[in-house]
């Protein structure tokens, strides 16, 4: 059988579950309206983030319709400041992974492939920062350097790539042990070539799953530090800041806090969705024969 055949015979016998592609929908349609709205801000708003207007300072959603979603304590527009600072999260999130993975898999297929002193060494300073946890430690430095985007991610790229380098590590050991490495060895393949093109695209997969999974949780480290001010500093626009912006005005003005935790919620729970369902499509274990 080709492999033509062998590909349409898979798809034929692959029974998906309902529920996986709810989820896909879900958290796609959540995550292209973010990037949509980020990427066309100044075309969708009419408003500047940083633009004040203190004779319409806390207006609430509706009150307005140039402010849809009302304004904050100096009269800015909320809707505005909310696509302005998807830019913020979405940058964080995506290149911060990016520098886990660039870190943590190298480190970690290099720790199981050559193992002794390369695994004792990489795996202890891991266990060593797997003792702080990411954001007590990205606080310790951004509290001592300042708040800045660069730094905010490059601190939240080089403080989470133990879990790439676990993941990586725990999947080379297995392919080291199987007879797909042991057969390039034997036909005398470096170790340059073995690890590039038999020993990563291997653990792709699963790797692919746990960066879904880490752009959620740097989204919301993002928004944390936004709200201990140590994310990037005003007159920048921050879901995490807006929420702090509005804590002292929750009892008449609930829209300036609770509209951007909203959008935290929603991003992070359709990037953990999106994750999720990318998981059970790739899972073999979600395979059913007919």
């Amino acid at each position: 059988m080709n492999r033509v055949a062998r590909s349409r015979r898979f798809r034929r016998e692959r029974v998906v579950p309902w529920s996986m592609w709810l989820r896909l929908a879900f958290g796609l349609a959540i995550v292209l309206a973010t990037l949509i709205g980020a990427a066309f801000a100044p075309a969708i708003t009419s408003h500047l983030p940083q633009e004040q207007d203190l004779t319409l300072r806390l207006l609430p959603p509706g009150a307005n319709p140039a402010y849809l979603l009302g304004t904050d304590a100096l009269g800015r527009d909320i809707a505005s400041r909310l696509l302005y600072g998807a830019r913020v999260s979405l940058l964080v999130g995506v290149l911060a992974v990016v520098i886990q993975g660039g870190v943590g898999v190298p480190l970690g297929i290099v720790s199981a492939y050559y193992g002794k002193r390369w695994d004792s060494l990489i795996m202890r300073f891991a266990d060593v920062q797997l003792a702080i946890p990411v954001l007590v430690l990205a606080i310790a430095i951004l509290g001592s350097l300042g708040p800045d985007l660069v730094k905010l991610i490059v601190v939240l790229g080089l403080t989470g790539w133990v879990t790439y380098a676990r993941v990586a590590r725990a999947s080379t050991l297995s392919l080291r042990s199987g007879d797909l490495i042991a057969a390039a060895q034997a036909i005398g393949a470096s170790d340059h070539r073995i690890l590039l093109r038999h020993v990563l695209p291997n653990i792709g997969t699963s790797l692919i799953v746990i960066g879904t999974q880490q752009v959620a949780a740097m989204i919301l480290a993002e928004a944390a530090l936004g709200y201990l001010g140590l994310s990037v500093p005003p007159p920048t626009p921050t879901w995490g800041g807006m929420v702090v912006d509005g804590r002292d005005y929750l009892a008449f003005a609930w829209h300036v806090s609770t509209i951007p935790g909203m959008a935290i919620l929603a991003l992070v729970l359709s990037v953990n969705l999106l994750g999720d369902a990318l998981s059970d499509w790739l899972n073999p274990l979600t395979r059913v024969q007919l």
